[in-house]
């Protein structure tokens, strides 16, 4: 299993660290059932963490001219129209990526374009799968100029575990379907912001796969 970069640390330090604990159970326990009890909660807890962090090698290779790919793995959780506030102050379609402890937290570049647009918001840390979160959260946006002019807007939010979110792409760099877009450490969102024309290809509550499931058609 590749361990994502974002996760090295994360993974470096809590080894040691139930080594340590581990070893401090085994030396100092009166009975052998605690030691063996700890040593199994240990091995399943940082077993979940290698399971988080996890890399997803997904390469999309079919035909990236005028598609929305997925930017997470996850559940789709929002289709509808609405007004978006920060950036476009207008209407646009919304579609919105819920990923669970379980899912891989890589966020992948939806669309081909160029970056013209990033910010960072602080905010609360609600649970993501409320509609609440997208204007409330700590948050990160890229906007995306495709080559015809159309824009898309990309939100990472960080949800109630979720306590870092990281973003890879600059303004005034193309970028690439392919390409990561960022991280996000634990239970966390990802929003697209779309024209509306977009033709949208996945329903609610269906399950999406980052850089391969094709989100929407656009003109």
């Amino acid at each position: 299993m590749k361990i994502h970069k974002e996760g090295r640390k994360t993974v470096l330090i809590a080894f040691i660290f139930l080594i340590l604990l581990n070893a401090g159970v085994y030396h100092f326990a009166a009975d052998i059932l605690i030691v063996f009890v700890i040593l199994a909660l240990s091995i399943g807890a940082f077993c979940c963490l290698l399971n988080f962090f996890r890399d997803s090698t997904c390469i999309h290779k079919e035909d990236t001219h005028n598609i929305v790919i997925s930017p997470a793995d996850g559940k789709i959780v929002v289709i509808e129209e609405v007004f978006e506030p920060e950036y476009f102050e207008a209407k646009r379609l919304q579609v919105s990526v819920f990923m669970n402890i379980t899912d891989v937290h890589v966020n992948w570049v939806p669309v081909d374009g160029t970056v013209i647009h990033s910010s960072y918001q602080k905010g609360r840390f609600q649970a993501a799968y409320l509609p609440k979160s997208s204007a409330e959260n700590e948050r990160s946006s890229v906007v995306i100029e495709r080559g015809n002019g159309d824009q898309i807007l990309v939100r990472q939010i960080a949800g109630a575990m979720a306590r870092r979110v990281v973003t890879y792409v600059q303004v005034g760099h193309p970028c690439h379907i392919n390409e990561e877009l960022g991280f996000i450490k634990f239970g966390s969102r990802v929003d697209l912001f779309l024209p509306l024309n977009a033709d949208i290809r996945v329903k609610l509550d269906e399950k999406v796969r980052g850089n391969k499931t094709i989100i929407a058609l656009l003109t």
